[in-house]
């Protein structure tokens, strides 16, 4: 039997590749990745979340080029901080360009997340086995959070400091170390100097690296156990005689064509909005913004930027009520086990939520707030294991849970738009209403996944030529 030939790549390629496994990476993780054939719209988004961290990196480093993190006044008693973004804006050459881009990139960003995320919640891309790229997933989600809550900051305008100075004064309601944690974050008793300077830090350097290092993990956990698809049929079992997948198709240069059309689409609007509308009515840059921070000066409304939204409404939402909703939690599960209707775990449920009550009552209600705030992410990351659903995709679940999906894209949307505005009584119940549906939907999940007809998922994907 002859012994096999290794081709070997000559010239430039040929000596790096012999020294560094070039040729196997992109064999890896390119021409060899076999992807589905039957990936929708809806996979672009991965693609430019990884455009849009490129861009936010490259932007960022022109404008820490001439960015001081000094909250000291200036001749002109301006916060030195504030003035250098000024600069930037009419000084430096297209440097209005340079820091448009990045601040419309923060909220493209999460646009592209909050709808990467949603696509894999539709067609259970959480599942066996991808539970570590959803972790992954979470954890990047995360971090991008804390990166743009430091980032915020950073302009030194009236929003930038008065948003900074409530969401680190709710760290304080945490018990027994609230007050000491809340100085700890800031540097100092109040908002100030030694805050900005290290928001700067972790802003330019920590968290980019951290993010980093997750995307990676997040890319090489996706490319050992391969990508799911609309129909969540896992092509690994068919494959032909040379352990390719029958239904899958090399990712380069199927797949890097596919995502030029969704980068060029999502180009156009994105130079549509940084050259049109870069404040997009103050949804993007609050006008607030454009005025220097005053500590001496409260603006008539604080509220986060519109992708912490949703969650500041939760804060706001949670009140006193709450330990009414939980003790009637409690009866239910209680009634629930009394009837034998769902077992042991419904008297554990009831348990709990009692407990919860009386830990209501007894810590004050911000903290509470902080806690459903937090929870609101981190429960996301049991969603592989809170999803009991025989099938992974939408596309073959019963109707009313697609309706349930819709309801929940519904709710999240209004509790981001309540959070925008000025709190009022009805607006509080509406977000009460909508925090008790959004934590329903995934704590329920053991009981409502389950349920329905399911339509018959086929062997191999459904894929139609276009």
């Amino acid at each position: 039997m002859a012994a096999e030939k290794t081709v070997q790549a000559d010239g430039l390629v040929g000596w790096i590749d012999r020294r560094f496994p070039l040729i196997s990476l992109y064999k890896g993780h390119l021409s060899e990745y076999y992807a589905p054939k039957n990936f929708n719209f809806w996979y672009f988004f991965g693609s430019l979340a990884m455009l849009v961290l490129v861009l936010q990196i490259v932007t960022g480093i022109f404008l820490v080029m001439h960015y001081k993190p000094d909250a000291s006044l200036n001749a002109a008693g301006i916060p030195v901080a504030f003035a250098s973004v000024e600069y930037i804006m009419r000084e430096v050459p297209f440097g209005w360009l340079i820091r448009y881009m990045h601040s419309t990139g923060a909220s493209a960003f999460f646009v592209v997340v909050f709808l990467h995320m949603f696509r894999g919640l539709m067609y259970g891309s959480y599942r066996e086995p991808r539970e570590l790229i959803w972790i992954f997933g979470c954890l990047i989600f995360l971090v991008l959070m804390a990166e743009a809550f430091m980032g915020y900051l950073l302009p030194w305008g009236q929003m930038s400091f008065w948003g900074a100075q409530v969401i680190v004064n709710l760290f304080a309601a945490v018990p027994f170390i609230g007050p000491d944690l809340a100085v700890w974050i800031r540097g100092d008793y109040v908002v100030g100097d030694a805050t900005l300077n290290r928001f700067f830090a972790f802003h330019v350097i920590a968290l980019p690296l951290v993010l980093l290092g997750l995307v990676m993990a997040h890319i090489i956990a996706l490319h050992e156990v391969g990508s799911n698809n609309p129909d969540g049929v896992e092509i690994k079992a068919q494959k032909d005689k040379n352990g390719i997948p029958l239904d899958g198709i090399p990712f380069h240069p199927y797949y890097t064509v596919h995502d030029i059309m969704g980068v060029a689409g999502f180009a156009l609007i994105f130079f549509s909005v940084v050259f049109f509308a870069p404040e997009l009515s103050g949804y993007f840059l609050e006008y607030n913004n454009f005025i220097p921070a005053d500590p001496l000066v409260t603006p008539s409304h604080i509220a986060p930027v519109w992708y912490f939204t949703p969650f500041y409404s939760m804060l706001r939402a949670t009140t006193d009520v709450f330990t009414w909703v939980l003790v009637a939690g409690a009866a239910f599960g209680a009634f629930a086990f009394l009837r034998a209707k769902l077992g042991m775990m419904s008297l554990v449920g009831a348990g709990a939520m009692l407990v919860l009550a009386i830990a209501f009552r007894t810590f004050d209600a911000k903290f509470w707030g902080v806690v459903v705030m937090g929870g609101a992410v981190i429960i996301l990351f049991f969603l592989p294991w809170l999803d009991k659903s025989p099938v992974k995709s939408i596309r073959y679940r019963p109707q009313w849970q697609q309706w349930l999906y819709g309801a929940f894209v519904v709710n999240f949307v209004v509790l981001g738009y309540l959070g925008i505005l000025p709190p009022t009584p009805a607006g509080t119940i509406i977000s009460q209403i909508g925090t008790v549906f959004y934590f329903g939907f995934f704590l329920a999940m053991p009981l409502w996944t389950p349920l329905g007809e399911f339509r018959p998922v086929p062997a191999r994907v459904t894929f139609q030529p276009h």
